[in-house]
């Protein structure tokens, strides 16, 4: 089980030198407006939020900029990598985001190919490696293997991402055994990454253990997005509630509220 999911006294998300009060990240794609992405992310409560370093237009001052619509003072940016499909094209991004001074924190994402945007584990344990080494905080985007989970870790990630599902699918988290498995290979911290639908899949993630969930589509793309937003708030609270209560073990019979020991029987 990861450290941080095991610790019950520390109210937020600690991952490197970073302790956030909200364990939602969210995302900043796929909004039909700024405003709308702006209001949304409040709603959230989240304090991290993933910005595609590609997608920035750093080259136009005079034009809207996504990061305006961001109040880095309460707001933590998480630059990722995505569309990144080498080793090298994911190294060469982080190097510009950390040249632009956008964050400390990288996602890292080396994706293996356009139909399904599942993570190319190697070229991703390549990256993660070498940016290590040059001093990035690195949250690399993987699959639900435990085993490539592991030799992350010991590549110098700071936490790991496993998929629930596909990027943007909603499908929710398909395989939870992996995940239990996953959290008790590591120490870092387990943050469930991408699948995600609706607010019972971010309670399903917590209730497991995970320290944190991120998701972007699910937000986004609901029809109304700032309700969404703050039904994710509260579905990761809840889970993380549940989790640190401890659920009830599943019986196969019944068990009575109100046990007959102590009952007057009448005459």
């Amino acid at each position: 089980m990861s450290m941080a999911a095991t610790d019950t006294h520390e109210a937020g998300l600690r991952i490197g030198t970073h302790l956030f009060s909200s364990r939602l990240i969210v995302g900043t794609g796929k909004y039909p407006t700024l405003a709308l992405m702006r209001e949304a992310i409040a709603a959230s409560g989240a304090d991290m939020v993933t910005v595609a370093v590609r997608r920035l237009n750093l080259n136009a001052p005079r034009e809207e900029n996504l990061l305006d619509h961001l109040d880095r003072s309460r707001i933590t940016l998480l630059p990722n990598t995505a569309g990144c499909y080498t080793a090298e094209e994911a190294i060469r991004t982080v190097r510009m985001a950390r040249e632009l001074g956008l964050s400390d924190l990288v996602k890292l994402e080396v994706l293996g190919d356009q139909r399904t945007l599942l993570p190319d584990t190697e070229a991703l344990l390549e990256a993660t490696r070498v940016l290590a080494k040059e001093g990035c905080q690195v949250m690399p985007y993987t699959n639900d293997d435990p085993i490539m989970a592991k030799k992350l870790q010991d590549a110098g990630a700071i936490c790991v991402m496993p998929l629930a599902a596909p990027i943007g699918s909603g499908q929710g988290i398909l395989n939870p055994l992996n995940i239990r498995l996953l959290m008790d290979a590591v120490s870092v911290p387990v943050i469930v990454d991408a699948g995600v639908g609706t607010a019972s899949d971010a309670a399903v993630a917590m209730e497991l253990g995970a320290d944190g969930v991120l998701m972007n589509t699910a937000i986004a793309c609901a029809d109304d997005p700032v309700k969404m937003a703050r039904a994710m708030r509260l579905a990761i609270e809840a889970g993380r509630l549940a989790y640190e209560a401890g659920r009830i073990p599943r019986k196969p019979y019944a068990s009575a509220s109100s046990p007959d020991g102590g009952l007057v029987h009448p005459a």
